[in-house]
């Protein structure tokens, strides 16, 4: 599955389909990419649905913080190997890579190997992918791709992101 677009919602989706499938029975592990200092509402409610859901920050930080591309790098690198070992470990219902279509965009993996993985992934395995401008073979790869489309964001207001709302 794959949840892009430029509108709100693409992590949030992913949220609601890990709850259900802890709802239904299954281990959940969701890995952020770049998300890492902010303390999000998500990281509270997977903390009360241990050991079913899991939700691991691996990044530092969005890239337009960081501002050290080689770092970002090899942190993303680092990530995509322990998001491989967790695809492959037979542990999970549902593996939620947030904010992967970033990564690839921004060239810090190579779409290719990550598209040859997933088609190699346990058949039973349900993956998502978040982040904006999913790459055109992901797309292709996809059973499902639901593109998030802004039509009025709270921002446009001066209004700032809201706790419990957008974090």
């Amino acid at each position: 599955m794959v949840h892009t677009g430029d509108g709100k919602g693409k992590t949030t989706a992913a949220l609601g389909l890990a709850l259900r499938a802890v709802g239904c029975g299954m281990k959940v592990m969701m890995i952020q990419f770049m998300k890492g200092t902010w303390k999000y509402g998500e990281l509270e409610a997977a903390k009360r649905l241990a050991p079913d859901f899991t939700i691991l920050q691996m990044g530092e930080g969005f890239t337009w913080e960081t501002k050290d591309r080689r770092k970002d790098i090899a942190l993303s690198k680092k990530t995509w190997e322990f998001c491989k070992e967790t695809l492959q470990s037979g542990k999970y219902g549902l593996v939620i890579l947030d904010e992967m279509n970033y990564v690839l965009g921004y060239g810090f993996l190579d779409t290719k190997e990550v598209v040859d993985f997933l088609k190699k992934k346990p058949e039973e395995l349900h993956v998502v992918l978040t982040g904006r401008n999913a790459p055109k073979e992901l797309v292709e790869l996809a059973d499902l791709v639901t593109e998030m489309k802004e039509v009025k964001h709270p921002f446009q207001k001066g209004i700032i992101a809201q706790r419990g709302i957008e974090f």
